[in-house]
């Protein structure tokens, strides 16, 4: 039994405000996630242990993007985003 046989997965673009710690410059970014949605209907071929995994599987969303350049066009250099928070249950 895999993820993609239990949620239906999409990505998503959520704007955030991050500061450059380089410049100092507060700027709104896209940040790409994967949003992943549970299914429906229970797939076939499941076993007890399976169903029990998908009646508590909750949807959530999964962060791609670890980097972002700074939209300052004199600085331009690369960042981490400073939050620690990678995933993200809806």
């Amino acid at each position: 039994m895999h993820e993609r046989d239990i949620f239906d997965e999409r990505q998503e673009i959520k704007t955030a405000s991050f500061s450059c710690p380089f410049c100092r410059e507060r700027n709104d970014y896209d940040v790409r996630w994967m949003a992943r949605r549970k299914k429906k209907q229970t797939p076939r071929n499941m076993n007890e242990h399976d169903r029990a995994r998908f009646a508590n599987s909750k949807d959530y969303m999964v962060r791609i993007d670890d980097q972002l350049m700074c939209k300052n066009m004199r600085c331009r250099k690369r960042f981490e985003i400073p939050t620690s928070q990678s995933v993200v249950f809806i």
